[in-house]
Protein backbone atom coordinates (compact mmCIF):
# COMPACT_ATOMS: atom_id res chain seq x y z
CA UNK A 1 0.00 0.00 0.00
CA UNK A 2 1.00 3.48 -0.09
CA UNK A 3 2.41 4.98 2.62
CA UNK A 4 3.45 8.32 4.08
CA UNK A 5 6.90 9.24 6.19
CA UNK A 6 4.17 9.56 9.06
CA UNK A 7 3.11 5.72 9.15
CA UNK A 8 7.08 5.03 9.55
CA UNK A 9 8.54 7.94 11.37
CA UNK A 10 8.20 6.02 15.00
CA UNK A 11 10.58 3.34 13.77
CA UNK A 12 13.04 5.30 12.78
CA UNK A 13 16.66 6.54 14.47
CA UNK A 14 17.36 10.48 15.13
CA UNK A 15 19.76 10.19 12.11
CA UNK A 16 16.91 9.07 9.76
CA UNK A 17 14.47 11.01 10.83
CA UNK A 18 16.76 14.06 10.48
CA UNK A 19 17.05 13.11 6.88
CA UNK A 20 13.58 12.63 6.40
CA UNK A 21 13.06 16.18 8.05
CA UNK A 22 16.49 17.70 5.40
CA UNK A 23 14.55 15.37 2.62
CA UNK A 24 11.00 17.52 2.99
CA UNK A 25 12.25 20.75 3.19
CA UNK A 26 14.28 19.68 0.27
CA UNK A 27 11.24 18.91 -1.60
CA UNK A 28 9.43 22.37 -0.37
CA UNK A 29 12.21 24.40 -2.33
CA UNK A 30 12.75 22.02 -5.03
CA UNK A 31 8.94 21.43 -6.15
CA UNK A 32 7.92 25.02 -6.69
CA UNK A 33 11.25 25.94 -8.21
CA UNK A 34 11.13 22.84 -10.76
CA UNK A 35 7.11 23.80 -11.43
CA UNK A 36 8.76 27.82 -12.11
CA UNK A 37 11.88 26.50 -14.46
CA UNK A 38 9.19 24.04 -16.44
CA UNK A 39 6.51 26.79 -16.84
CA UNK A 40 8.30 29.51 -18.13
CA UNK A 41 11.05 27.64 -20.27
CA UNK A 42 9.49 27.25 -23.94
CA UNK A 43 8.66 23.63 -25.09
CA UNK A 44 7.95 23.92 -28.91
CA UNK A 45 7.15 20.32 -29.49
CA UNK A 46 4.17 20.86 -26.63
CA UNK A 47 1.03 22.28 -27.41
CA UNK A 48 -0.40 24.57 -24.23
CA UNK A 49 -1.97 22.09 -22.32
CA UNK A 50 0.74 19.53 -22.39
CA UNK A 51 3.41 22.30 -21.52
CA UNK A 52 1.36 23.47 -18.27
CA UNK A 53 0.69 19.65 -17.56
CA UNK A 54 4.38 19.55 -17.49
CA UNK A 55 5.48 21.66 -14.78
CA UNK A 56 2.11 20.56 -12.84
CA UNK A 57 3.93 17.19 -13.08
CA UNK A 58 7.40 18.07 -12.03
CA UNK A 59 6.05 19.46 -9.29
CA UNK A 60 4.43 16.34 -8.22
CA UNK A 61 7.22 14.28 -9.00
CA UNK A 62 9.41 16.23 -6.71
CA UNK A 63 6.96 15.96 -3.64
CA UNK A 64 6.25 12.93 -4.42
CA UNK A 65 10.33 11.62 -4.03
CA UNK A 66 10.58 13.79 -1.02
CA UNK A 67 7.16 13.84 0.54
CA UNK A 68 7.23 16.88 1.30
CA UNK A 69 3.34 16.74 2.00
CA UNK A 70 1.54 14.14 2.24
CA UNK A 71 1.63 12.10 -1.20
CA UNK A 72 -2.25 11.82 -1.10
CA UNK A 73 -2.46 15.88 -0.72
CA UNK A 74 0.31 16.19 -3.38
CA UNK A 75 -2.00 14.02 -5.83
CA UNK A 76 -5.15 15.95 -5.26
CA UNK A 77 -2.72 19.31 -6.09
CA UNK A 78 -2.13 17.82 -9.08
CA UNK A 79 -5.25 17.56 -10.18
CA UNK A 80 -6.55 20.86 -8.64
CA UNK A 81 -3.88 22.88 -10.52
CA UNK A 82 -4.78 20.77 -13.86
CA UNK A 83 -7.95 22.33 -13.63
CA UNK A 84 -6.84 25.94 -12.28
CA UNK A 85 -4.20 26.82 -15.07
CA UNK A 86 -6.52 24.99 -18.20
CA UNK A 87 -3.86 22.22 -18.58
CA UNK A 88 -7.82 19.94 -18.74
CA UNK A 89 -11.55 20.70 -17.82
CA UNK A 90 -12.48 20.86 -14.23
CA UNK A 91 -14.67 17.23 -15.64
CA UNK A 92 -11.37 15.72 -17.16
CA UNK A 93 -9.06 17.17 -14.19
CA UNK A 94 -12.00 15.03 -12.12
CA UNK A 95 -12.03 12.05 -14.29
CA UNK A 96 -10.38 9.20 -12.84
CA UNK A 97 -12.77 9.70 -9.33
CA UNK A 98 -15.11 8.08 -11.43
CA UNK A 99 -13.53 5.13 -12.88
CA UNK A 100 -15.17 1.68 -11.90
CA UNK A 101 -11.79 0.22 -10.02
CA UNK A 102 -12.14 3.39 -7.06
CA UNK A 103 -14.99 1.28 -6.09
CA UNK A 104 -13.04 -2.25 -6.07
CA UNK A 105 -10.81 -0.20 -3.77
CA UNK A 106 -13.57 0.95 -1.61
CA UNK A 107 -15.16 -2.39 -1.57
CA UNK A 108 -12.34 -4.44 -1.17
CA UNK A 109 -10.63 -2.13 1.74
CA UNK A 110 -14.09 -2.49 3.44
CA UNK A 111 -14.08 -6.51 3.55
CA UNK A 112 -10.58 -6.42 4.50
CA UNK A 113 -11.33 -4.07 7.39
CA UNK A 114 -14.02 -6.63 8.60
CA UNK A 115 -11.92 -9.60 8.48
CA UNK A 116 -9.25 -7.67 10.43
CA UNK A 117 -12.27 -6.58 13.05
CA UNK A 118 -13.30 -9.67 13.39
CA UNK A 119 -10.27 -11.74 13.44
CA UNK A 120 -10.42 -14.04 10.59
CA UNK A 121 -7.18 -13.45 10.04
CA UNK A 122 -5.68 -14.75 13.21
CA UNK A 123 -7.82 -17.60 13.01
CA UNK A 124 -6.14 -18.36 9.55
CA UNK A 125 -2.84 -17.79 10.45
CA UNK A 126 -2.59 -20.33 13.62
CA UNK A 127 -4.44 -22.68 11.97
CA UNK A 128 -1.73 -23.12 9.42
CA UNK A 129 0.81 -23.19 11.87
CA UNK A 130 -0.86 -25.50 13.53
CA UNK A 131 0.18 -27.85 10.87
CA UNK A 132 2.51 -30.68 12.25
CA UNK A 133 5.10 -30.62 9.28
CA UNK A 134 5.40 -26.38 9.49
CA UNK A 135 6.14 -26.59 13.46
CA UNK A 136 8.71 -28.90 13.72
CA UNK A 137 11.82 -27.46 12.34
CA UNK A 138 12.95 -23.44 12.37
CA UNK A 139 12.60 -23.88 7.97
CA UNK A 140 9.39 -25.10 8.64
CA UNK A 141 8.12 -22.23 10.90
CA UNK A 142 9.95 -19.55 8.74
CA UNK A 143 7.93 -21.31 5.70
CA UNK A 144 4.80 -21.11 7.41
CA UNK A 145 4.90 -17.37 8.00
CA UNK A 146 5.61 -17.20 4.37
CA UNK A 147 2.85 -19.01 3.22
CA UNK A 148 0.33 -17.10 5.65
CA UNK A 149 1.76 -13.64 4.78
CA UNK A 150 1.60 -14.32 0.95
CA UNK A 151 -1.77 -15.68 1.19
CA UNK A 152 -3.49 -13.14 3.22
CA UNK A 153 -1.59 -10.35 1.53
CA UNK A 154 -3.51 -11.35 -1.03
CA UNK A 155 -6.72 -10.62 -0.47
CA UNK A 156 -6.38 -7.49 1.97
CA UNK A 157 -3.23 -4.98 2.31
CA UNK A 158 0.39 -5.94 2.54
CA UNK A 159 0.55 -3.27 4.80
CA UNK A 160 -2.13 -5.36 7.47
CA UNK A 161 -0.95 -8.66 6.71
CA UNK A 162 2.32 -7.75 8.27
CA UNK A 163 0.97 -6.02 10.87
CA UNK A 164 -1.27 -9.02 11.77
CA UNK A 165 1.87 -11.40 11.61
CA UNK A 166 4.25 -9.35 13.08
CA UNK A 167 2.99 -10.01 16.99
CA UNK A 168 2.33 -13.65 16.45
CA UNK A 169 6.06 -13.96 15.26
CA UNK A 170 7.37 -12.51 18.15
CA UNK A 171 5.22 -14.95 20.37
CA UNK A 172 6.26 -17.37 18.86
CA UNK A 173 10.18 -15.88 18.94
CA UNK A 174 9.99 -15.52 22.31
CA UNK A 175 9.11 -19.62 22.91
CA UNK A 176 11.89 -20.30 20.80
CA UNK A 177 14.52 -18.36 22.68
CA UNK A 178 13.47 -19.11 25.45
CA UNK A 179 14.05 -23.19 24.77
CA UNK A 180 17.22 -22.46 22.80
CA UNK A 181 19.15 -20.91 25.33
CA UNK A 182 21.33 -18.03 26.17
CA UNK A 183 24.48 -19.94 24.35
CA UNK A 184 22.23 -19.36 21.09
CA UNK A 185 21.62 -15.88 21.38
CA UNK A 186 23.90 -15.35 17.38
CA UNK A 187 21.82 -17.85 16.08
CA UNK A 188 18.51 -16.64 17.63
CA UNK A 189 19.52 -13.25 16.62
CA UNK A 190 19.59 -14.47 13.08
CA UNK A 191 16.94 -16.30 12.83
CA UNK A 192 14.54 -13.62 14.05
CA UNK A 193 15.56 -11.46 11.47
CA UNK A 194 15.17 -13.74 8.71
CA UNK A 195 11.47 -14.58 10.69
CA UNK A 196 10.65 -10.97 10.46
CA UNK A 197 11.82 -9.83 7.06
CA UNK A 198 9.64 -13.25 5.60
CA UNK A 199 6.75 -11.54 7.31
CA UNK A 200 7.66 -8.38 5.52
CA UNK A 201 8.75 -9.61 1.94
CA UNK A 202 6.11 -12.22 1.85
CA UNK A 203 3.07 -9.52 2.00
CA UNK A 204 4.93 -7.60 -0.72
CA UNK A 205 5.09 -10.84 -2.76
CA UNK A 206 1.57 -12.18 -2.05
CA UNK A 207 0.35 -9.31 -3.18
CA UNK A 208 1.16 -9.32 -6.49
CA UNK A 209 -0.59 -12.58 -7.39
CA UNK A 210 -4.45 -10.65 -7.67
CA UNK A 211 -5.58 -7.24 -8.49
CA UNK A 212 -6.71 -6.33 -5.35
CA UNK A 213 -3.76 -7.65 -3.50
CA UNK A 214 -1.65 -4.10 -3.82
CA UNK A 215 -2.34 -0.81 -5.41
CA UNK A 216 0.33 -0.80 -8.36
CA UNK A 217 -1.91 -3.81 -9.91
CA UNK A 218 -5.30 -2.10 -9.88
CA UNK A 219 -3.53 1.28 -10.68
CA UNK A 220 -1.92 -0.69 -14.08
CA UNK A 221 -5.31 -2.36 -14.97
CA UNK A 222 -6.96 0.80 -14.93
CA UNK A 223 -4.06 3.16 -17.59
CA UNK A 224 -3.74 -0.07 -19.33
CA UNK A 225 -7.43 -0.28 -20.25
CA UNK A 226 -7.99 3.76 -20.22
CA UNK A 227 -4.83 3.70 -22.00
CA UNK A 228 -4.49 0.76 -24.65
CA UNK A 229 -8.25 -0.29 -24.89
CA UNK A 230 -6.93 -3.41 -23.31
CA UNK A 231 -9.71 -5.05 -20.44
CA UNK A 232 -7.76 -7.41 -18.09
CA UNK A 233 -10.49 -8.78 -15.79
CA UNK A 234 -9.58 -10.68 -12.41
CA UNK A 235 -9.19 -14.04 -13.50
CA UNK A 236 -6.93 -13.29 -16.21
CA UNK A 237 -4.51 -11.40 -13.63
CA UNK A 238 -4.37 -14.08 -11.29
CA UNK A 239 -3.24 -16.15 -14.65
CA UNK A 240 -0.87 -13.78 -15.75
CA UNK A 241 0.94 -13.02 -11.84
CA UNK A 242 0.04 -15.93 -9.78
CA UNK A 243 3.11 -18.17 -11.47
CA UNK A 244 5.74 -15.69 -11.32
CA UNK A 245 4.34 -15.19 -7.68
CA UNK A 246 4.90 -18.80 -6.79
CA UNK A 247 8.80 -18.85 -7.92
CA UNK A 248 9.29 -15.47 -6.53
CA UNK A 249 8.27 -17.05 -3.05
CA UNK A 250 10.55 -20.20 -3.81
CA UNK A 251 13.50 -17.43 -4.43
CA UNK A 252 12.70 -15.66 -1.46
CA UNK A 253 12.23 -18.56 1.00
CA UNK A 254 15.70 -20.08 -0.32
CA UNK A 255 17.55 -16.53 0.14
CA UNK A 256 16.26 -16.51 3.80
CA UNK A 257 15.94 -19.73 4.58
CA UNK A 258 20.43 -20.27 3.66
CA UNK A 259 20.96 -16.95 6.09
CA UNK A 260 19.37 -17.87 9.60
CA UNK A 261 17.26 -21.06 10.03
CA UNK A 262 19.45 -23.54 12.36
CA UNK A 263 18.81 -26.13 14.12
CA UNK A 264 17.24 -24.78 17.16
CA UNK A 265 15.39 -26.39 20.04
CA UNK A 266 11.79 -25.80 19.00
CA UNK A 267 10.03 -27.02 22.57
CA UNK A 268 7.05 -25.61 23.79
CA UNK A 269 5.51 -23.72 19.60
CA UNK A 270 2.93 -26.35 19.23
CA UNK A 271 1.84 -25.65 23.13
CA UNK A 272 1.85 -21.74 22.22
CA UNK A 273 0.01 -21.72 18.77
CA UNK A 274 -2.35 -24.45 20.30
CA UNK A 275 -3.05 -22.29 23.51
CA UNK A 276 -3.62 -19.16 21.33
CA UNK A 277 -6.16 -20.94 19.15
CA UNK A 278 -8.08 -21.84 22.32
CA UNK A 279 -8.45 -18.15 23.57
CA UNK A 280 -10.14 -17.74 20.20
CA UNK A 281 -12.86 -20.20 20.65
CA UNK A 282 -15.71 -21.46 18.42
CA UNK A 283 -16.34 -19.18 15.01
CA UNK A 284 -18.38 -16.51 15.85
CA UNK A 285 -21.76 -14.98 13.77
CA UNK A 286 -19.15 -12.24 12.66
CA UNK A 287 -16.73 -14.40 11.44
CA UNK A 288 -19.47 -16.91 9.45
CA UNK A 289 -20.62 -13.43 8.32
CA UNK A 290 -17.33 -12.26 7.18
CA UNK A 291 -16.41 -15.23 5.42
CA UNK A 292 -19.36 -15.38 3.65
CA UNK A 293 -18.80 -11.91 2.58
CA UNK A 294 -15.56 -12.50 1.57
CA UNK A 295 -16.69 -16.00 -1.08
CA UNK A 296 -19.36 -13.61 -2.49
CA UNK A 297 -16.76 -11.01 -3.37
CA UNK A 298 -14.47 -13.62 -4.76
CA UNK A 299 -17.07 -15.65 -6.63
CA UNK A 300 -17.92 -12.28 -8.42
CA UNK A 301 -15.08 -11.60 -8.99
CA UNK A 302 -14.74 -14.69 -11.13
CA UNK A 303 -17.90 -14.96 -12.49
CA UNK A 304 -17.62 -13.42 -15.57
CA UNK A 305 -14.61 -15.00 -16.51
CA UNK A 306 -15.87 -18.60 -15.76
CA UNK A 307 -18.91 -17.84 -17.53
CA UNK A 308 -16.27 -17.31 -20.96
CA UNK A 309 -14.55 -20.41 -20.16
CA UNK A 310 -17.53 -22.23 -20.40
CA UNK A 311 -19.77 -21.13 -22.30
CA UNK A 312 -17.72 -18.93 -24.38
CA UNK A 313 -16.70 -15.09 -25.21
CA UNK A 314 -19.71 -14.87 -27.65
CA UNK A 315 -22.28 -16.41 -25.22
CA UNK A 316 -25.24 -13.92 -24.19
CA UNK A 317 -24.93 -14.55 -20.50
CA UNK A 318 -21.25 -14.32 -20.73
CA UNK A 319 -21.34 -10.65 -22.76
CA UNK A 320 -24.09 -9.88 -19.85
CA UNK A 321 -21.76 -10.91 -16.90
CA UNK A 322 -18.65 -9.01 -18.12
CA UNK A 323 -20.47 -5.90 -18.85
CA UNK A 324 -22.24 -5.77 -15.42
CA UNK A 325 -20.08 -7.71 -13.07
CA UNK A 326 -16.93 -5.32 -13.07
CA UNK A 327 -14.89 -5.96 -10.57
CA UNK A 328 -16.17 -2.43 -8.67
CA UNK A 329 -19.83 -3.26 -8.61
CA UNK A 330 -18.57 -7.05 -7.15
CA UNK A 331 -17.15 -5.55 -4.48
CA UNK A 332 -19.67 -3.28 -3.50
CA UNK A 333 -22.54 -5.89 -3.24
CA UNK A 334 -20.11 -7.76 -1.10
CA UNK A 335 -19.11 -5.23 1.13
CA UNK A 336 -22.49 -3.68 1.30
CA UNK A 337 -23.70 -7.46 2.89
CA UNK A 338 -21.49 -6.68 6.21
CA UNK A 339 -23.89 -3.73 6.92
CA UNK A 340 -27.27 -6.13 6.51
CA UNK A 341 -26.06 -9.82 7.83
CA UNK A 342 -26.80 -9.35 11.60
CA UNK A 343 -24.31 -9.81 14.29
CA UNK A 344 -27.38 -9.85 16.91
CA UNK A 345 -30.92 -8.98 15.01
CA UNK A 346 -32.66 -8.24 18.46
CA UNK A 347 -30.13 -5.37 19.27
CA UNK A 348 -29.87 -4.36 15.23
CA UNK A 349 -25.83 -5.46 15.74
CA UNK A 350 -24.57 -5.76 12.43
CA UNK A 351 -21.19 -7.47 10.84
CA UNK A 352 -19.78 -4.28 9.86
CA UNK A 353 -20.29 -0.51 11.13
CA UNK A 354 -19.75 2.57 9.32
CA UNK A 355 -17.67 3.92 11.83
CA UNK A 356 -15.00 1.10 11.49
CA UNK A 357 -15.44 1.26 7.58
CA UNK A 358 -14.60 4.83 7.46
CA UNK A 359 -11.47 3.65 8.42
CA UNK A 360 -10.05 2.44 5.73
CA UNK A 361 -7.29 3.63 3.65
CA UNK A 362 -8.30 6.81 1.92
CA UNK A 363 -5.36 8.07 0.86
CA UNK A 364 -4.81 5.08 -1.61
CA UNK A 365 -8.28 6.10 -2.69
CA UNK A 366 -7.68 9.57 -3.52
CA UNK A 367 -3.88 8.66 -4.81
CA UNK A 368 -5.30 6.30 -6.98
CA UNK A 369 -7.85 8.77 -8.36
CA UNK A 370 -5.86 11.59 -9.12
CA UNK A 371 -3.07 8.88 -10.82
CA UNK A 372 -5.81 8.22 -12.98
CA UNK A 373 -7.02 11.54 -13.79
CA UNK A 374 -3.18 12.55 -14.40
CA UNK A 375 -2.01 9.56 -16.03
CA UNK A 376 -5.20 10.23 -18.48
CA UNK A 377 -4.52 13.93 -19.12
CA UNK A 378 -0.35 13.47 -19.92
CA UNK A 379 -2.22 11.09 -23.01
CA UNK A 380 -5.04 13.91 -23.93
CA UNK A 381 -2.41 16.55 -23.76
CA UNK A 382 0.21 14.81 -25.95
CA UNK A 383 2.49 15.04 -23.81
CA UNK A 384 3.25 11.04 -23.07
CA UNK A 385 3.20 10.99 -26.79
CA UNK A 386 6.27 13.44 -27.34
CA UNK A 387 7.69 12.42 -23.85
CA UNK A 388 7.39 8.83 -25.45
CA UNK A 389 8.99 9.70 -28.85
CA UNK A 390 12.33 11.88 -27.18
CA UNK A 391 13.33 8.76 -24.82
CA UNK A 392 12.60 6.37 -27.41
CA UNK A 393 14.60 8.34 -30.23
CA UNK A 394 17.80 7.48 -28.05
CA UNK A 395 17.18 4.59 -25.89
CA UNK A 396 15.80 1.32 -25.68
CA UNK A 397 17.50 -0.44 -29.09
CA UNK A 398 16.71 -3.93 -27.66
CA UNK A 399 13.45 -2.98 -28.57
CA UNK A 400 9.97 -4.36 -26.94
CA UNK A 401 11.81 -6.86 -24.06
CA UNK A 402 14.47 -4.13 -24.00
CA UNK A 403 12.05 -1.33 -22.94
CA UNK A 404 10.21 -4.11 -20.34
CA UNK A 405 12.91 -4.99 -18.86
CA UNK A 406 13.69 -0.73 -17.88
CA UNK A 407 10.49 -0.44 -17.45
CA UNK A 408 10.48 -2.74 -14.53
CA UNK A 409 13.83 -1.52 -13.00
CA UNK A 410 12.32 1.61 -13.34
CA UNK A 411 9.58 0.70 -11.06
CA UNK A 412 11.65 -1.15 -8.83
CA UNK A 413 14.03 2.13 -8.29
CA UNK A 414 11.53 4.63 -7.82
CA UNK A 415 9.70 1.99 -5.24
CA UNK A 416 13.14 2.26 -3.42
CA UNK A 417 12.60 5.48 -3.11
CA UNK A 418 9.10 6.34 -2.41
CA UNK A 419 5.84 4.59 -2.35
CA UNK A 420 4.91 1.63 -4.85
CA UNK A 421 1.18 3.76 -5.84
CA UNK A 422 3.08 6.67 -6.92
CA UNK A 423 5.74 5.01 -8.43
CA UNK A 424 3.52 3.17 -10.75
CA UNK A 425 1.38 6.61 -11.00
CA UNK A 426 4.65 7.82 -12.10
CA UNK A 427 6.02 4.82 -14.51
CA UNK A 428 3.25 3.03 -16.36
CA UNK A 429 2.26 6.01 -18.15
CA UNK A 430 5.59 6.98 -19.70
CA UNK A 431 6.28 3.37 -20.67
CA UNK A 432 3.10 2.96 -21.84
CA UNK A 433 3.70 5.86 -24.37
CA UNK A 434 7.39 5.21 -25.13
CA UNK A 435 5.99 1.92 -26.41
CA UNK A 436 3.22 3.27 -28.40
CA UNK A 437 6.00 5.79 -29.80
CA UNK A 438 8.41 2.78 -30.21
CA UNK A 439 5.30 0.91 -32.14
CA UNK A 440 5.39 -2.49 -29.88
CA UNK A 441 3.19 -3.77 -27.54
CA UNK A 442 2.22 -1.58 -24.87
CA UNK A 443 1.36 -4.32 -22.25
CA UNK A 444 4.47 -6.37 -21.09
CA UNK A 445 6.19 -3.10 -20.72
CA UNK A 446 3.45 -1.32 -19.07
CA UNK A 447 2.75 -4.68 -16.49
CA UNK A 448 6.80 -4.78 -16.19
CA UNK A 449 6.71 -1.59 -14.28
CA UNK A 450 3.52 -2.61 -12.51
CA UNK A 451 5.00 -5.49 -11.10
CA UNK A 452 8.26 -3.73 -10.28
CA UNK A 453 7.12 -0.84 -8.39
CA UNK A 454 5.65 -3.71 -5.77
CA UNK A 455 9.17 -4.45 -5.27
CA UNK A 456 10.95 -2.12 -2.65
CA UNK A 457 12.67 -4.77 -0.14
CA UNK A 458 15.74 -3.00 0.72
CA UNK A 459 15.16 0.09 2.94
CA UNK A 460 12.64 0.60 5.97
CA UNK A 461 11.15 3.62 4.33
CA UNK A 462 10.34 1.81 1.18
CA UNK A 463 7.40 0.10 2.11
CA UNK A 464 5.14 -0.34 5.34
CA UNK A 465 5.72 -4.33 5.75
CA UNK A 466 9.69 -3.17 5.97
CA UNK A 467 9.00 -0.18 7.95
CA UNK A 468 6.54 -2.71 10.92
CA UNK A 469 9.32 -5.76 11.32
CA UNK A 470 12.02 -3.17 11.53
CA UNK A 471 10.32 -1.26 14.04
CA UNK A 472 10.26 -4.87 16.23
CA UNK A 473 13.87 -3.78 16.46
CA UNK A 474 15.11 -7.47 15.20
CA UNK A 475 16.26 -6.27 11.49
CA UNK A 476 19.79 -4.83 11.56
CA UNK A 477 19.62 -2.80 9.09
CA UNK A 478 22.66 -3.58 6.54
CA UNK A 479 20.38 -6.97 7.11
CA UNK A 480 17.64 -5.36 5.85
CA UNK A 481 19.51 -3.92 2.30
CA UNK A 482 21.65 -6.97 2.32
CA UNK A 483 18.71 -9.03 1.45
CA UNK A 484 16.92 -6.71 -0.10
CA UNK A 485 19.57 -6.11 -2.73
CA UNK A 486 19.92 -9.92 -3.52
CA UNK A 487 15.45 -10.39 -3.21
CA UNK A 488 15.51 -6.96 -5.77
CA UNK A 489 18.17 -8.58 -8.38
CA UNK A 490 16.45 -11.58 -8.23
CA UNK A 491 12.98 -10.49 -8.67
CA UNK A 492 13.67 -8.42 -11.57
CA UNK A 493 15.18 -11.52 -13.19
CA UNK A 494 11.59 -13.16 -12.62
CA UNK A 495 9.88 -10.58 -13.73
CA UNK A 496 10.85 -9.63 -16.92
CA UNK A 497 11.20 -13.65 -17.86
CA UNK A 498 8.13 -14.32 -16.45
CA UNK A 499 7.08 -11.84 -19.19
CA UNK A 500 8.76 -12.58 -21.81
CA UNK A 501 7.55 -16.41 -21.59
CA UNK A 502 3.42 -15.59 -20.20
CA UNK A 503 2.61 -12.39 -22.34
CA UNK A 504 3.26 -13.91 -25.98
CA UNK A 505 1.25 -17.41 -24.93
CA UNK A 506 -1.78 -14.98 -23.42
CA UNK A 507 -2.06 -12.50 -26.95
CA UNK A 508 -0.36 -9.96 -25.03
CA UNK A 509 3.08 -9.08 -27.40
Amino acid sequence: MSHDAEDIKEVLSSREEAFERKRKKAGLVLGPLVFLILYFTPFPALNDSGHKLLAILGFVVIFWITEAVPIPVTALLGVALSAVLGAATVKDALAGFSDHIIFLFIGSFIIAEAISMHGLDKRFSLAILSIRFFGQTPRGILLAFGIITAVVSMWISNTAAAAMMLPVGIGILSVIKAASGSEADAAFNRYAAVLMLMIAYGASVGGIATPVGTPPNLIGIAMIEKLTGVRINFYEWMRFALPPTVVMFGVLYLILSSFGASSMKLSGVREYVSAERGKLGNWSVAERNTALCFGVAVLLWVLPSLAMGILGKAHPVSIMLDARLKEGVSAIIAAALLFVLPVSFKELKFTMTWQRAAKIDWGTIILFGSGISLGTMMFSSGLAEAFGKWLASFTFAGGLWGLTAAATLMGIILSETTSNTASANMTIPIVIAMALAMGVHPLPPALGACLGSSFGFMLPVSTPPNAIVYGSGMVPIFTMVKRGILFDIAGFVIIVLGLRIICPLLGWA
